[in-house]
């Protein structure tokens, strides 16, 4: 079985009803799902299964409307359960580990469904840290038996993803948060291969460079943080609220990226390891600082590649680490993100320049000297981006400017070629808007 990312804590206190309710609407405003496709539910100790109706509009579900069937078989609630839950109590039957499940029909995998075909996961570390490996389930009636039985023998080899065959995806997990993330993710990478192929092959990491993501460590000594001055209130405010956004964005998602803002010489936030990014709160975030972070605390994986940016390069104000699907897309293939396409794009990101895979894994700070302000977003192979400024709303500004300048280059792929801006007009632009 492929090692799982432990994602959620192992006690829920939500009612399932709550749960529900608010997975579905996060899957519906992403446009994961229509107003009549997809299911989820949730699997109690006791048997019951709580599950969303049948024809009920999804983008208008309210607690009242999910459907509890007891452990006996009775029914309570308003509506009718999803016709899918054949499949459902199949998959519960066979694997008692699962104790969520989301079904659900986004346009990336279905496009994987009608090709008969599943997005592979090893295109970055993420991805395949919390998705695994997937398996894939032949065509059957939606609602029959067999589709039920499909599905459920799928789940049997110890996977949590099947792509089913003219159909969509069914996700698993030890709770419906988990489940999300884990779908969430695998829709992700799945847009990412799709519009990487639009530029050419797509590169995947192999056993040993999956290994070398995973034996990433951060080992800070805990040290309780005097009292938070107005400053840092005011950057954890800023943290969140532009984390919230970049996940409104899909520059983010709920298990990936990291960001971070310096509070002085040797002191920055940063976001917290294995949580979701788009719930934070001011008190998620973690500071770190010098060779301490707070206690009680676990802090992003990528907190010493943020650490030693900010030690190299005293301008830089906030990092982020992320994998937006476009400029994602040019970083698991060979092609350049040529950003001398309008003059927005290259005033705020200049030459966008590369980073082999696993730099910002070494202990030795090199990941350092890729970025700096006059350098401030870099692909990293098979991983991501990463970009800098000289605050939260600068960084996330320059990242907003990359995965348009990613799309648009992308987009224009079955118009023409294109013509990037010459020579003449980048020197222009140096010398009116860079000070060069």
């Amino acid at each position: 079985m492929t090692q799982q990312y432990d994602l959620v804590p192992s006690r829920e206190l939500v009612h399932p009803r709550d749960e529900i309710m608010q997975a579905m609407e996060r899957i519906y405003r992403h446009r994961m799902t229509t107003t009549s496709g997809g299911n989820l539910s949730i699997r109690e100790s006791n048997g019951d299964i709580w599950i969303t109706p049948a024809r009920i509009d999804k983008g208008s579900l309210t607690r009242s409307d999910i459907v509890c069937v007891r452990a006996d078989g009775t029914v309570e609630g308003p509506h009718r359960p999803s016709s899918e839950f054949p499949f459902h109590r199949a998959i519960y039957a066979t694997r008692p580990d699962i104790r969520a499940i989301v079904h659900a029909h986004p346009v990336a995998l279905v496009a994987f469904s009608i090709c008969r075909q599943r997005p592979n996961t090893r295109l970055f570390p993420q991805a395949h840290s919390v998705c695994g490996e997937t398996a894939f389930a032949p065509y059957a009636l939606p609602g029959s038996e067999q589709l039920a039985q499909n599905i459920a023998q799928s789940f049997v080899g110890g996977l949590y993803g099947v792509i089913l065959e003219n159909h969509g995806v069914v996700v698993g997990g030890n709770s419906l948060s988990q489940a999300y993330q884990r779908f969430e993710a695998l829709e992700f990478a799945g847009k990412t291969i799709i519009k990487a192929r639009l530029l050419g092959d797509v590169r995947y990491l192999t056993d040993d460079q999956l290994a070398m993501a995973e034996r990433r460590r951060v080992s800070l000594s805990p040290v309780e943080p005097p009292a938070a001055t107005s400053h840092e209130q005011e950057l954890r405010r800023q943290l969140c609220e532009f984390l919230r956004r970049g996940c409104r964005q899909r520059l983010l998602i709920s298990t990936e990226g990291s960001f971070s803002a310096r509070l002085d010489a040797d002191s920055f936030l940063i976001t917290p390891a294995q949580r979701d990014r788009s719930l934070l709160s001011i008190d998620d975030l973690v500071l770190v600082s010098g060779e301490t972070s707070e206690p009680g605390k676990r802090p992003s994986r990528a907190t010493l590649a943020h650490r030693a940016i900010y030690r190299r390069h005293p301008d830089v104000k906030a990092i982020v680490f992320a994998h937006p699907v476009n400029a994602t897309a040019f970083s698991v293939t060979n092609v350049p993100l040529d950003a001398r396409t309008i003059p927005e794009s290259y005033i705020f990101l200049r030459d966008v320049g590369r980073v082999p895979f696993g730099v910002h894994y070494l202990p030795d700070e090199s990941i350092a000297d890729f970025v700096s302000p006059r350098s401030p977003a870099v692909l990293l192979d098979n991983d991501g981006v990463l970009v800098v400024g000289t605050s939260i709303l600068d960084t996330f500004d320059r990242l907003e400017v990359l995965e348009t300048t990613a799309e648009a280059i992308i987009n224009s792929r079955p118009i023409g070629t294109v013509a990037p801006m010459p020579d003449a007009v980048i020197d222009e632009l140096k010398k009116a808007f860079l000070g060069e």
